[in-house]
């Protein structure tokens, strides 16, 4: 299998990246759960409205945007706008052999930026905050793919 086998460090390396980033997209879905339970609110649609075990007395007024619910939705959001490419371009940069020092800064780095793009979105930094760590990850990913690109020609 090339590359991929569990004796490869380098593969390894983006097992547990990518590992560690799955448990923050599924986690941060379950976050939005937790806080529409906590506030009875901030549901997403009109069906949400019909009584059930969790929801005994529905009102229309759980379907207004609640932020602090909506925080939540819009990190989950945005996560799965911007992890997957990782997981894409880390197997892409596994299959070339990347030095593994190279490939720990940049799969590691991109976990850290996440981790903190997360925290300062749910502390309600400022935009450019929030910016500068997306920037590192986007960076990061774009990195490992003409890396790629570049060894494969």
């Amino acid at each position: 299998m090339g590359e991929f086998h569990l004796d490869n460090p380098v593969f390894v390396t983006w097992l547990i990246a990518t590992a560690l980033t799955v448990l923050k997209v599924m986690g941060q879905g379950w976050m939005t759960v937790y806080r529409m339970m906590k506030v009875g609110g901030g549901y997403a649609a009109p069906e949400d409205l019909r009584p059930g075990l969790i929801n005994k007395a529905p009102d229309p007024k759980q379907l207004e945007v609640n932020d602090y619910v909506d925080r939540s939705r819009r990190m989950h959001r945005n996560d799965l706008e911007n992890i997957p490419a990782f997981w894409a371009a880390g197997l892409i940069f596994v299959a070339v052999a990347p030095p593994l020092w190279l490939a720990q800064v940049l799969m590691y780095g991109f976990v850290v930026s996440r981790a903190a793009h997360a925290v300062a979105y749910a502390t309600a930094q400022s935009h450019e905050v929030r910016a500068t760590f997306y920037t590192v990850g986007s960076l990061i990913v774009m990195a490992m793919t003409l890396y790629a690109l570049v060894a494969m020609v």
